[in-house]
């Protein structure tokens, strides 16, 4: 057989790499027709409240903003941090940040516009802040003699604030100075109140009273009677016919609006204390523990409604309440921030009939990130049965610790 010519052969060689060319080609575009576009990226997840903030130190003090979704906390260093928050998962963030007090920030309080931010500190000062850039306007340097633990906005121009040592003072931010400066408590002043008339000021102290004091006429009033342990926190309920203070024995104290002297009621929490109240209406409360649960709190007739929400074996320093009453926020130990859905508190309904509740029994959870407190709150809280479940249900507004229901 007579070999192949040499053109033939280049030309065959030729036409075998084409053809290799031309199936590599065909695989590339199959390949390209069979890859998947990229997905769209998915829309954020929006959840039922904000997320955590996490800080570097403890937080002692929180404040919303009347109008915007805009909290102010103070810490333990003396920092205070202003975030915007959002339901939208990611959208948290901080907006400025200042360390102008030079011990830990105790209260911080927007003004009634929304547009100054207050604080006053362990270091004896007040601050006034700029909420939009965060520039300290106005220092205090020295407003009282001993460490600062109350404040109160009662209006634009006024501003009530108490110390370790007892004593009350109200000033007037126009000139600076304090038209106010007496001192009745043995004790620190843990709370202030004011009435919708702007005339009579509350307060709640850690020698077990209260007092009263009248802006408009610049004078004391009264003390009530000693209560047994401090009084932690003071709020007026029931359309200002009632005042409530939360105490470090777990009882809540109830007086009758002109009856300052002795207690009308009082009304014994299961709980190791009653450290901050915020009010949500004017039956129900919300009031945070030192066991790190937030328990809602129906007054007249007294009941525990259930758990709010929990920092899990921390103490919490306080709650606040936003201004459309949608989200309870709270601080504590854990060095973080929360926020509670509280919406449905106004709609529950508290009946006057009283049953006896089981001893032991585990709190109803009023929204889905509270599970719940008790004896049992660090044991078995997850361990119910539908059975067990369904008899709390049933026993839902019965009454709760309480020493008297009467009005």
């Amino acid at each position: 057989m007579m070999a192949a010519p040499m053109e033939e052969v280049e030309a065959a060689a030729l036409s075998n790499e084409t053809d290799s060319l031309e199936k590599d080609t065909n695989a590339v575009e199959e390949e390209e027709d069979h890859t998947e576009e990229p997905e769209e990226p998915k829309e954020p997840r929006v959840r039922e409240t904000p997320e955590d903030i996490h800080f570097e130190a403890i937080v002692n003090t929180l404040a919303f903003h009347p109008t915007q979704d805009i909290l102010a906390a103070g810490d333990i260093d003396g920092d205070i941090y202003v975030y915007s928050y959002s339901c939208t998962e990611g959208e948290n963030k901080e907006l400025w940040s200042s360390g102008h007090h030079l011990k830990s920030c105790r209260q911080v309080a927007f003004s009634q516009d929304g547009q100054k931010l207050f604080s006053v500190s362990k270091d004896k000062s007040i601050h006034i802040m700029d909420v939009e850039g965060g520039k300290l306007v106005t220092r205090i340097p020295k407003a009282h003699s001993v460490p600062i633990n109350a404040l109160l906005l009662v209006d634009e121009n006024l501003l009530a604030t108490g110390d370790d040592g007892g004593t009350l003072k109200v000033w007037d931010m126009r000139k600076g100075t304090a038209f106010m400066d007496l001192k009745h408590h043995e004790d620190y002043i843990s709370g202030i109140a004011i009435d919708q008339a702007k005339r009579t000021l509350l307060t709640s102290s850690g020698d077990g009273t209260m007092g009263v004091f009248n802006i408009k006429r610049r004078r004391f009033e009264l003390l009530s009677e000693f209560q047994s342990g401090d009084l932690t926190s003071v709020a007026i309920m029931k359309r200002g016919r009632k005042v409530v203070c939360g105490s470090s024995e777990g009882t809540i104290y109830i007086f009758n609006w002109n009856g300052f002297g002795a207690t009308s009621d009082r009304f014994a929490v299961r709980a190791e204390s009653v450290d901050s109240i915020v009010p949500i209406t004017d039956s129900i409360l919300c009031a945070a523990s030192m066991d790190g649960v937030i328990r809602a709190i129906n007054l007249l007739p007294n009941r525990v409604l259930g758990s709010v929400g929990q920092h899990v074996g921390e103490p919490i320093e306080q709650i606040a309440r936003s201004g459309d009453a949608h989200f309870l926020a709270s601080c504590a130990h854990d060095q973080r921030v929360k926020f509670w859905d509280v919406s449905g508190l106004p709609d529950m309904v508290v009946s006057d009939y009283r049953r006896r509740k089981k001893k032991g029994g585990s709190l109803k959870s009023l929204s889905g990130k509270a599970f719940g407190a008790g004896d049992d709150f660090f044991s078995g809280l997850l361990e119910e049965t539908e059975e067990k479940k369904g008899e709390e249900e049933e026993e839902e507004e019965e009454d709760s610790d309480s020493d008297s229901g009467s009005d």
